[in-house]
């Protein structure tokens, strides 16, 4: 293995790596020799011959979990074991990076690479999406401060501004102030660009067709005799294309093992729908015989909407699902407080395990058998690791696997590998969507709420009901649902950890994104422009010796 370059990088040419996959070098656009974006032809030339494994994990703690460092080293462990495998992962964003949870590259022995560049800039896809997003937000003002589209009502404008920081400053602000020649004045605000219905049509885009008929659709706003104005009808689709022209294309980069990995598209789970785009799964899927991708946030939120919206609609199907869980989050569900977990707690450990059992159940939902994954941490005890083993395998009757791929890389994760191997073999039947999109839209969302969190009610504000009276009056009632919760919780209170039961999930509004094709119902407090934490991220890092330090 290389040593680190000055920008962090130690894995190999990224030219070696697109050989060893059977890219041509007409197929890639090099950025430097430690990135490449692929261009889209090449699946034009590469039926698909892959496995899909889709990675979750249990309701997510601030012990952490795990679940990207054990796609990564799940991916180098099937290397060793001498199989062709890809990863397909999703770009951090730099909110979460320079916010609470810090960099989403992995950790340990199982990173992808040159992590400092990836959960920076990387390729600049996100800031091509934030341009695309800004771009129709400031033609939308300028028509109505030209009025060169008659009639629109600028207090039902659902556009919002995107920036790709956490900043809650920005949440909600009053545009177009100082007087006749600045702009018509009214209430706006800001997204996290990971939110932005551009992230998602992005990620869910087919090719550039695709992307500018999505674009289209885009509902911005409403005239005052109530008719939809969509980006098509600001001629806005064009220019937002020309900017995402190159941030359309997966990016390839590596593991520091030297496997394949396809970092494309950013969306969070919690406020948007959690995977990466379709084109870089479809490529991993046609380049390799394992693609191993995961989706965000515990399988409740990310997973859910994996299977609900992103498969349903690009008609994948998944051979194996892997669930990860540790012993110290299952401690925390259980009432540990996270200075305590160090602590043998066998009482607080059963007590947690309900919330791994509920995730469990999820999975059978979409029929689909699930594998367990307990992501070693140093320090875990004997006893307990026992104790979830004996759970999994005879009371819940599933497959268990003991991971170490943060400390030995994919060395670490062979155990895990050969069980995912085993199960994709016997994993003969499609999976199962939890509703049909054309049923109607209350029952989606209970299907889900009910399901996936264990919900006996659902509350429907009063904005909420209006909002489904609108959707069904644009015929957009068919669309699939992505709601937005909290990930700390199964319910939306980010308070109840565990598995919580008899409680009601309160849908405060639903959000229109007809590019990207499905309703957004906006669930508890949750947020879609996050908040910088007391003691952020970004007071650790800085710029020594030409290196950037400080990313964890």
């Amino acid at each position: 293995m290389r040593q680190p370059s000055s920008s962090g990088f130690n894995g190999r040419p990224i030219r070696e790596i697109a050989d060893k996959m059977g890219l041509q070098p007409e197929d890639t656009i090099l950025y430097g020799d430690s990135k490449a974006k692929v261009r889209l032809e090449v699946l034009q030339k590469r039926a698909r011959r892959g496995k899909l494994i889709l990675v979750s994990a249990i309701t997510p703690t601030p012990a952490g979990e795990g679940k990207t460092t054990t796609t990564i080293g799940l991916g180098q462990a099937l290397a060793r074991l001498g199989q062709s495998a890809c990863l397909a992962l999703r770009e951090p964003s730099l909110g979460p990076c320079l916010g609470m949870k810090g960099g989403a590259t992995g950790g340990g022995a199982s990173v992808i690479v040159p992590a400092d560049e990836i959960n920076l800039h990387f390729t600049g896809d996100f800031h091509a999406i934030t341009s695309a997003n800004n771009l129709l937000s400031a033609l939308l003002d300028n028509s109505i401060y030209h009025r060169g589209l008659a009639n629109i009502d600028p207090r039902r404008i659902t556009w919002r501004r995107v920036m790709d920081m956490n900043d809650r400053a920005l949440r909600n602000i009053i545009v177009g102030l100082g007087g006749v020649l600045q702009g018509v004045p009214r209430e706006g605000g800001f997204d996290i660009t990971a939110a932005s219905e551009i992230m998602a049509i992005l990620c869910l885009s087919e090719g550039y067709a695709d992307l500018k008929a999505r674009l289209d659709k885009i509902l911005v706003a409403f005239t005052y005799d109530d008719e939809p104005v969509t980006a098509r009808s600001l001629n806005a689709t064009g220019a937002m294309t020309a900017l995402l022209k190159d941030a359309l294309l997966p990016n390839l980069v590596q593991s520091v093992e030297g496997v394949p990995a396809f970092v494309h598209g950013g969306p969070f789970a919690n406020i948007a729908h959690g995977c990466n785009s379709v084109r870089a799964t479809r490529m991993a899927l046609a380049l390799a015989d394992w693609a191993v991708t995961e989706a965000g946030f515990g399988f409740e939120l990310g997973a859910e909407k994996f299977f609900d919206i992103k498969a349903v609609g690009a008609r994948l199907d998944t051979s194996a699902v892997v669930l990860v869980a540790t012993c110290r989050a299952l401690k925390m569900h259980g009432g540990v407080k996270l200075d305590d977990l160090g602590a043998l707690n066998m009482e607080a450990l059963v007590k947690g395990m309900g919330n791994m059992d509920k995730h469990a159940e999820n999975i059978a939902k979409f029929g689909e058998p699930p594998i367990v994954c307990l992501n070693r941490f140093a320090g875990d005890h004997e006893e307990e690791i026992r104790l979830v083993r004996e759970h999994c395998e005879k009371t819940l009757k599933v497959p268990f696997a003991v991971s170490n791929v943060y400390e030995e890389g994919g060395n670490g994760g062979t155990d895990l590998a050969r069980t995912v191997m085993a199960q994709a073999e016997k994993n003969c039947k499609p999976f199962r969507p939890l509703y049909d999109w054309n049923e109607d839209v209350k029952t989606k969302i209970w299907k889900i709420a009910n399901g996936m969190y264990g919900a006996e009610k659902i509350v429907y504000a009063r904005k909420a009901e209006r909002d489904l009276r609108s959707i069904e009056k644009l015929g957009y009632d068919k669309l699939p649902v992505c709601i937005a919760k909290t990930p700390q919780s199964l319910t939306d209170d980010p308070k109840l950890v565990g598995r919580p039961e008899h409680f009601t999930v309160t849908v405060r509004e639903i959000l229109i994104a007809a590019g990207a094709g499905f309703l957004i119902p906006i669930t508890g407090d949750i947020m879609r422009m996050p908040g910088l934490p007391k003691n952020p991220q970004a007071e650790k890092i800085d710029l020594a010796d030409g290196r950037i330090v400080g990313i964890q």
